[in-house]
């Protein structure tokens, strides 16, 4: 019964999520931390650094870390599963009808009005995110530097987070 649960919110997680991982993170956050409480929320930011870190995309590498934590390796085959669900059928069923109407008033708005919601999606995650990672001045510091580096130099990400890293240990070890 877990592993269908998990497949369900996951693949609602999926269907109703747009604009990519960071859009699906509040929505992630509000299924896992708050409805279902299989992580804390401290815990489901060091889930969002390791999928950042992992290579693919980030809602399928958390699905993949939340459902192993929660119910050990088949679950993470579940939650994996349960979030690339319906995109694939979607995209699957989807794509002529897209292709063919691309140039349409009606799926143009759809687009113009579901962008600037993503990017409120992700300005959500964003402050989420800032309530429970920035814990002093140092964290402050670290996520100021991280977003002065990444906005100057667009470096990789995975560089901002060895770098912000590195920045944790002389910060907080010295």
């Amino acid at each position: 019964m877990e592993l269908l649960n998990i497949f369900l919110v996951f693949l609602r997680i999926g269907a109703f999520s747009f604009g990519g991982g960071y859009g699906m993170l509040p929505l992630i956050e509000q299924e896992v931390v708050r409805n279902n409480q299989w992580l804390e929320l401290s815990e489901f930011i060091d889930v969002i650094a390791l999928s950042q870190m992992s290579p693919g995309p980030i809602s399928i590498n958390a699905a993949t870390f939340i459902g192993f934590k929660h119910v050990g390796i088949i679950g993470g085959v579940v939650g994996t599963l349960g979030v690339v669900s319906f995109s694939f059928l979607a995209v699957t069923l989807l794509a002529s009808l897209i292709l063919k109407h691309r140039e349409s008033k009606v799926m143009n708005g759809i687009f113009k009005g579901i962008r600037p919601a993503v990017i409120g999606l992700i300005g959500a995650a964003t402050v989420s995110l800032f309530q429970t990672s920035v814990m002093d001045f140092r964290t402050l510091l670290i996520g100021v530097i991280a977003l002065g580096i990444q906005s100057y130099f667009r470096l990789h990400p995975i560089i901002i987070v060895f770098i912000s890293g590195g920045l944790g240990i002389l910060l907080y070890q010295f």
